[in-house]
């Protein structure tokens, strides 16, 4: 028996920005289909054309490049099994739509929404609820209540209609999830869902994704948790459609979780908590910005990092991973069954890690472009040192300029809490007494800096750390930054005296 190939589908509905949560669900689809050789596809559900936003597709296209996620085919990739989008194959699926019908596993249904809309009114009236289903399709009006004529004339004059799937009454319907293990539901609690309507000639996602998973060769199905309930009809679709044997494995992932509470991450969560929920930026109706990682500052090897943690666990401490490393170690047996809490926090902690982790002349590239924005002409060497120097106290790039500054531009204001804690005493006119010593300084070296100023320290018999800390408060404008002779060293001499006589004369 030979092995079937692995091939794998990302199909999300071009409705808007695409959620972190279908990110996760495309990263865990393509890790599996990588670590398994296979293929990665990216389809595009647009069955329901009322709900279709300009823009979106191509949001799909640009966030599963930023991520580094290679689509193998797809609408804009191409491939041997397209058209990629749905809404280009209408004519494939209403074949299989008549088939069903001639088969007897569908049937037409007339019904208005009205009439079902007063059918559902009825029912919660008396506390219950209505269902299209075993149960009431025998007094409804569709193709099992109706003589063929009546059918047939009500479809000649252009009544609209739909193709109902006949679920079979008491019927186990058993799978073996891959993440959830073994999955059993009864027939008698399903209803007959629509697969197809003549008003706009499309199917719904139901008939659409299996006629497209079949005919796409599609191995296994990796989708969110919300898609379980649907597993039911989707296997009764493949049964009834004679397609049991080549019909894909499922897995339904656990649902990325609100910070605090119950529920699902939403955008309001988001916009609450101050953090993006997308990938990239996305402008909503009203012109406003709803905020993407990208322009966020984040790396995209940081979100595939926490992103791939979110429901899934290599077994051991490790957290730090690399997309490759994610390939290797995947596995759906090691996703959880139950949902992952966002946080917030540690989402700016795998940014940092990653950032740290990056070559110094990499981050110098990236934190020019800013200090090109502020009039600061840098070499590039001088620029990797300060960022070694600060890249730890940073979870963003955009951050680098808040902690290193003083490296480009001498201060202009002192942090009052510093001055009144260190500039204070004997120390002004220490501090005015030492830029004749450190003009004497002759190799202006970080530990002949370091020489000069404690002999000083000594024959004045003044605190070694209340003298350093006004030094500091001089140099940088506050009690913060990395190594402080390394500060002086690196901005040079006369901009280091240059400061300290600023300081004495301003503060």
């Amino acid at each position: 028996m030979t092995t079937r190939k692995v091939r794998v589908r990302f199909a999300p509905s071009p409705t808007g920005p695409l959620h972190i949560g279908g990110v996760r669900t495309a990263l865990f689809n393509y890790l599996f289909a990588k670590k398994h050789g296979g293929d990665f596809i990216l389809r595009i559900e647009d069955t329901d054309s009322t709900r279709f936003v300009e823009g979106a597709e191509e949001y799909i296209n640009e966030s599963m490049e930023w991520l580094g996620m290679t689509i193998d085919e797809g609408v804009k990739q191409g491939g041997d099994f397209g058209p990629y989008k749905q809404s280009e194959r209408r004519e494939i699926y209403k074949k299989y739509a008549d088939q069903l019908v001639e088969t007897g596993w569908a049937y037409y249904a007339f019904d208005t929404s009205e009439e079902l809309d007063a059918l559902r009114a009825e029912a919660e009236a008396e506390k219950k609820t209505f269902a299209y289903d075993m149960h009431s399709r025998n007094g409804l009006k569709n193709s099992l209540t109706l003589s063929k004529d009546e059918v047939k004339q009500r479809m000649e004059a252009g009544e609209p209609w739909v193709i109902r799937f006949k679920m079979p009454e008491n019927t186990e319907v058993q799978t073996n999830d891959m993440v959830r293990g073994s999955v059993t539901f009864n027939t008698n609690t399903l209803d007959d869902k629509v697969l197809y309507k003549s008003a706009d000639k499309l199917p719904t996602y139901h008939l659409a994704n299996i006629v497209d998973d079949h005919l796409m060769e599609i191995s296994h199905v990796i989708r969110g948790e919300e898609w379980l309930p649907s597993v039911p009809l989707h296997i009764m679709l493949y049964r009834a459609l004679n397609w049991e044997e080549t019909m894909p494995q499922f897995a339904h992932l656990p649902l990325i979780l609100k910070p605090t509470g119950k529920g699902k991450l939403s955008k309001r969560d988001g916009d609450k908590g101050g953090f993006p929920v997308f990938p990239l930026n996305w402008q909503l109706e009203d012109g406003s910005i709803a905020a993407g990682y990208r322009e966020s500052g984040y790396f995209p090897e940081a979100v595939v990092n926490l992103l791939a943690l979110l429901g899934w666990n290599p077994g051991t401490e490790q957290e730090l991973f690399s997309m490759d490393e994610l390939i290797e170690l995947f596995s759906i047996e090691r996703v959880n069954k139950s949902g992952a809490r966002f946080d917030p926090d540690k989402a700016k902690w795998f940014n940092q890690q990653h950032l740290v982790r990056k070559d110094n002349a990499e981050l110098a590239v990236l934190f020019q472009k800013e200090l090109k924005e502020r009039g600061h002409e840098t070499g590039n060497g001088f620029v990797q040192d300060v960022v070694a120097m600060v890249k730890e106290r940073v979870n963003f790039i955009s951050e680098l300029w808040e902690q290193s500054a003083f490296f480009f531009e001498a201060p202009t204001a002192y942090d009052p809490k510093v001055v009144k804690k260190r500039w204070k005493g004997d120390v002004p006119a220490f501090m005015a007494e030492l830029t004749t010593e450190l003009d004497k300084v002759e190799s202006w070296k970080a530990d002949d800096i370091k020489a000069a100023i404690s002999a000083q320290i000594e024959a004045k018999e003044l605190g070694f750390g209340l003298v350093m800390n006004a030094f500091r408060l001089a140099l940088v404008g506050g009690g913060f930054g990395p190594d402080l002779m390394t500060i002086a060293q690196m901005i040079g001499k006369e901009e280091t005296i240059k400061r300290v006589k600023a300081a004495v004369e301003n503060i």
